[in-house]
């Protein structure tokens, strides 16, 4: 874990979010960092290493996490204003907003209800319309999309290293020997063992997902778009297969003339964030977005 890390606890609408910041000393515009469906904001340690002049602000999510306690509503629109709120708690008024997987919807949510909290935004490999086959019942869309990632919302696991051996199956992760990897599984189980079990329950992910394929916030935030956008699109999905969530960037650079949509070669929807060099290029891209605004 990169120096200069710690946590809070910031209280919101049904409980409190646990909230982690690195580099609060650096100066400049903060980054909002925003994670995925299933996970925390341990995901963003590989940017924290990378970004080591920026001051780094990343909740987990209500349902996620630390924040898996809190109660009440969830969906897009809950999760941006919980942003603002912890915004709010940390005296800062405005900030980078980079948001991956779900949170690159929950990301353009923020930017669109909260516009004047927001300096620019960077969508990696979510936020825009994905591709699902016709007919397909919202809750079956779920498993269709995130498959392992959902299914092991439903076990058990006996301690910490058989959770590892899981991810380190997973097709995304395969070969990778990352302490930081494992302390981010590590991070994400709760309960006790033998019975431990990912702190994200599948009811969460069903509702919030539900809600970003088919909710109005965010159709209503992508069709006014109030700030630049970026999108970062990873090469491979999320089981490193092709094609990607995102196979063809110009028909959405087309539908949405404020968006800046490029390809992260040699990662995946997982790797585009949580490893050197799929964080390397996040950094890069927010730093040129920044400086040329």
């Amino acid at each position: 874990m990169s120096a200069g890390y710690r946590t809070h606890d910031v209280a919101v609408a049904g409980g409190a979010l646990r909230v982690g910041e690195w580099h609060p000393d650096a100066v400049g515009v903060p980054w909002l960092l925003v994670h995925g469906v299933t996970a925390s904001h341990r995901a963003w340690a590989w940017v924290a290493e990378e970004a080591t002049r920026e001051r780094l602000i990343a909740p987990d999510l209500r349902g996620r996490g630390r924040s898996n306690g809190v109660e009440g509503p969830l969906g897009m629109a809950a999760h941006a204003d919980d942003l603002a709120a912890v915004l709010d708690a940390l005296a800062v008024e405005k900030a980078v907003v980079v948001g991956h997987s779900m949170g690159a919807f929950v990301s353009a949510v923020f930017a669109d209800r909260h516009p004047e909290r927001v300096e620019h935004v960077v969508l990696v490999d979510g936020g825009l319309p994905l591709s699902l086959p016709e007919g397909l019942d919202p809750r079956e869309a779920v498993r269709h999309v995130l498959g392992p990632t959902a299914e092991r919302l439903g076990r058990r696991f006996a301690d910490h290293v058989a959770y590892r051996d899981f991810w380190r199956a997973h097709p995304a992760f395969a070969g990778r020997d990352d302490p930081e990897l494992d302390a981010y599984f590590a991070y994400d189980l709760d309960g006790n063992a033998p019975n431990l079990r990912p702190a994200t329950t599948f009811a969460t992910v069903e509702e919030d997902s539900i809600d970003q394929n088919t909710g109005g916030a965010i159709s209503a935030a992508l069709e006014r778009m109030p700030r630049p956008t970026v999108l970062l699109a990873a090469e491979r999905g999320l089981l490193d297969e092709v094609p990607a969530l995102y196979p063809d960037l110009g028909p959405l650079s087309a539908a949405f003339p404020r968006l800046d949509a490029m390809r992260v070669a040699g990662t995946n929807h997982y790797s585009i964030v949580m490893s050197a060099r799929g964080a390397g290029a996040v950094v890069a891209a927010v730093r040129v977005g920044v400086q040329g605004r």
